[in-house]
């Protein structure tokens, strides 16, 4: 069984990023490149953060400006303890780092709970309400559909009456468990990347507030129709680049989006790799990130 590592330190992405507040909140955000090439917005998922892009973030840096955020209640964000975390409020979190940046004209690359957040965004560009001119969405796994959505075990019973109490009883054990189910065979993440990815969870007492961000499964249900149309009916190329034995979201996921007929410009399925491209299989996203991105 092989391992991966990860090539930046988080107290290093940390040091590279900076803040912006909005809604009475503090958000952490990194802006690197040259502001003359094409903007890439990264959009993280659920329970990581942005430090998930560093694996790839070189590489696109030759090529992009690339703008990349904490959403809130995870990573250097803030992270209160409310019952109220929804997709719609992140997506407006999102428009307001678009505003403070003047972002007129970007592309995105999403995974996971981002995805959802990208297809809210791409909703809003349909209605001709968003903020700034999305040109292109590339979707690594998430749960685009929430039929085909295979949550783990642990991500159900969060979002069930016994998930506060789930939340006090799980430690790093359960987290590791939970987490390494998710990537494949021969990229399993290593103790020291566990270590990490713990440690941004928990910062700011993160841990405590899972039970709370879960509620984005209810979002994808109730909200259905309005997701699934913004890819049908796209008016901007769209793309998946997806790990294929990831449980929760892999070729099943591809199969259902192409049985849905939604639009896809590019797709690249990755057979051995599982929920985190961009950190199992960095070399073979970005390669194929640029080849979705020239083929236009």
């Amino acid at each position: 069984m092989g391992q991966i590592t990860m090539t930046v330190h988080v107290q290093q992405w940390q040091a590279r990023g900076e803040y912006v507040s909005a809604s009475g909140h503090d958000f952490f955000y990194i802006d690197e490149g040259d502001h003359t090439k094409p903007t890439l917005l990264l959009i993280h998922g659920f329970p990581t953060s942005s430090w998930d892009w560093a694996p790839v973030w070189d590489d696109l840096l030759r090529q992009y400006r690339l703008v990349a955020m904490d959403m809130l209640g995870f990573g250097f964000s803030d992270k209160p303890n409310r019952r109220d975390y929804t997709i719609h409020g992140q997506a407006d979190l999102v428009e307001a780092l678009i505003d403070h940046l003047s972002l007129n004209q970007f592309h995105v690359l999403a995974h996971d709970y981002g995805d959802t957040v990208a297809q809210e965004l791409l909703a809003r560009r349909q209605a001709g309400c968003a903020r700034g001119e999305m040109l292109t969405c590339c979707f690594l796994n998430g749960g685009l559909f929430p039929e085909t959505h295979e949550a783990l075990l642990t991500q159900r019973l969060l979002l069930s009456p016994i998930g506060p109490l789930l939340n006090r009883l799980s430690g790093k054990k359960q987290f590791k468990n939970a987490f390494n189910k998710v990537f494949g065979a021969d990229t399993q993440p290593s103790d020291e990347m566990i270590d990490a990815f713990w440690s941004l969870i928990n910062l700011h007492g993160g841990k405590h507030i899972f039970h709370n961000l879960i509620t984005y499964m209810r979002d994808r249900i109730e909200h259905r129709e309005r997701w699934v149309t913004a890819l049908q009916n796209s008016v901007i190329p769209l793309a998946l680049i997806n790990g294929s034995v990831d449980p929760v979201s892999g070729a099943h996921m591809v199969a259902r989006y192409q049985q849905l007929q939604c639009r896809l410009d590019y797709l690249k399925e990755l057979p051995a790799i599982g929920h985190y491209p961009q950190v199992e299989a960095p070399m073979d996203v970005t390669a194929s990130y640029l080849e979705f991105r020239r083929a236009l």
